[in-house]
């Protein structure tokens, strides 16, 4: 059975960070992986909550990453516009209510998202 503590603000806040960084994809290419992988891979081996979060939304941004890439043909033929919308909405959601389910301690699991990273 898992030992349950108290986290720590700074865990807090750098599981919150770990999803927050992922705006960085709305700013610079890659961004949305390279802020989450960062965030991740400069505390996971400190904190666990850290490293479950970090995985998370690393793994949430690879699989909005894969639809966005699987839905640019359907462009053409009209469906993929709605698709994608809908996908950049979902994943702003999503990432806010992450980051405060983050913050407060709590689990969020992303809808639509593929564990790449285990």
């Amino acid at each position: 059975m898992e030992e349950v503590r108290e986290l720590s603000e700074s865990e807090k806040n750098w599981a919150m960070l770990c999803h927050l960084s992922a705006f960085a994809g709305f700013f610079f290419p890659f961004g949305g992986i390279i802020g989450p992988l960062i965030c991740w891979l400069s505390k996971k081996d400190e904190s666990a909550w850290v490293n479950e979060n970090g995985k998370a939304s690393l793994n949430f941004q690879l699989s909005m990453l894969l639809y966005m890439v699987l839905a640019i043909p359907l462009c053409f033929i009209i469906i993929g516009i709605p698709i994608i919308a809908f996908l950049g909405v979902l994943k702003v959601v999503c990432i806010i209510i992450a980051s405060i389910k983050g913050s407060k301690g709590e689990r969020f699991k992303y809808p639509i998202s593929i564990p790449f990273i285990q």
